[in-house]
């Protein structure tokens, strides 16, 4: 009997020492500091995690109309460090996009753009930020992606593409920048050379179709689209009710959340053809991808993200977010994090948690403020 209990206590041992040596194993050599927007709170956030764990650096209020949220929904920062861009969904009644300066968090410029702003990206060099207008409290009538020259902050284009674009990511090269339509079930493709819309590709199940895009559109006074696309008239079955648009890391294909049927899409990138769908968790909303072969997903109906193997389609894991309403994620330039943020409901705080790429398991979480939303990787940084 005493040797048993001899025995259990080394075996718990152990299980102990393995376990804190896993502890030791994820735990970074370096900073990895992190930019997110929280839109009901007004506030940026700048997260940094570490050996000395996951902690805020600092808090920066985004406050301009007094008696009203701004609602800051998107941000991208430039390659160089030296600015970020913020899309501000509300306005009276439209949004705008703000340069920032990160040296001093202080306001350079403001530029108005279409109805709520969404998500922005910008291109490798930088010269360009493209906005999508989401159009949330407008009439259900199609909408447009903005183009802002970021040296100046002039909206150089109003493209117009569908009905409730979102999810505005470029390609690695820069050539053209995509966007998923909720309200069209589609994806669509800008040439940023032309500043115009280059191809359709309509996402409902059993409809799947590629199209060059027609003549250029007009848009009106309102920010409204004078005539509907040609795919977007004859549709009218929303299954797929897409949410972001997610290149690859080579560019080959486009990932495309469909939330209302809890799948991805892949849609290749050459031939505009359907690859094949991968189910998904339930509200799959947004998208990162690393380049080794991952893809990460935010799951907002379940409150998880979700990590997959880009090559087998396979779900490698799924880790369940401090809170509901999982809303955006971006992978560490090194492939080794994923950083994902949780809008939170009612009057909870918002969350941030650190996802290990390799161990696929939450590394840290921390509570920002209301309605974490928007997030993009700033800097790794030694440890002194």
């Amino acid at each position: 009997m005493r040797r048993r209990l001899f025995l259990g206590a080394i075996v718990a041992q152990l299980l102990v020492a393995a376990s804190l040596s896993a502890f030791v194993e994820t735990k970074p050599a370096q900073d990895y500091v992190v930019y997110l927007v929280c839109e009901a709170a007004d506030k940026l956030v700048a997260a940094r995690f570490g050996p000395a764990g996951l902690r805020i650096d600092k808090k920066v209020s985004l406050g301009d109309l007094p008696n009203e949220i701004n609602g800051p929904h998107g941000i991208a920062i430039a390659r160089d460090k030296q600015f970020y861009y913020i899309s501000m969904a509300h306005g009276r009644p439209l949004g705008s996009l703000w340069k920032m300066r990160v040296a001093d968090d202080a306001v350079v410029t403001r530029t108005p753009l279409g109805m709520f702003p969404a998500t922005t990206d910008l291109t490798p060099d930088g010269g360009f930020a493209y906005t999508v207008n989401f159009n949330l409290h407008g009439d259900m009538v199609p909408s447009s992606v903005s183009v802002v020259a970021t040296e100046a902050m002039i909206e150089v284009a109003r493209i117009p593409t569908c009905t409730m674009p979102h999810g505005s990511r470029l390609s690695p090269d820069g050539t053209r920048q995509y966007s998923a339509c909720m309200m069209d079930d589609m994806l669509v493709e800008i040439d940023t050379q032309k500043f115009r819309l280059a191809r359709r590709f309509l996402l409902s199940k059993g409809k799947e179709k590629g199209e060059e895009a027609g003549p250029a559109l007009v848009v009106d006074a309102r920010n409204q689209v004078e005539a509907e696309t040609p795919m977007a008239m004859q549709h009218t079955d929303n299954t797929c009710s897409p949410t972001w648009a997610q290149p690859a890391s080579d560019g080959t294909s486009i990932f495309v959340a469909c939330n209302k049927s809890s799948e991805i899409v892949e849609v290749d990138a050459k031939t505009w053809t359907l690859r094949r769908r991968i189910p998904a968790a339930p509200g799959v909303y947004n998208l990162a991808v690393s380049h080794n072969g991952l893809l990460i997903a935010t799951n907002k109906k379940d409150a998880s993200a979700s990590v997959f193997e880009i090559k087998t389609g396979k779900e490698l894991a799924r880790i369940p977010t401090p809170r509901k309403a999982a809303h955006g994620v971006v992978v560490s330039p090194d492939d080794r994090f994923a950083f994902v943020t949780a809008e939170g409901v009612g009057a909870q705080p918002g969350a941030l948690m650190v996802i290990d790429l390799e161990a696929l398991k939450s590394v840290g979480t921390l509570d920002v403020p209301e309605q974490a939303a928007g997030i993009d990787f700033f800097k790794t940084e030694a440890v002194h």
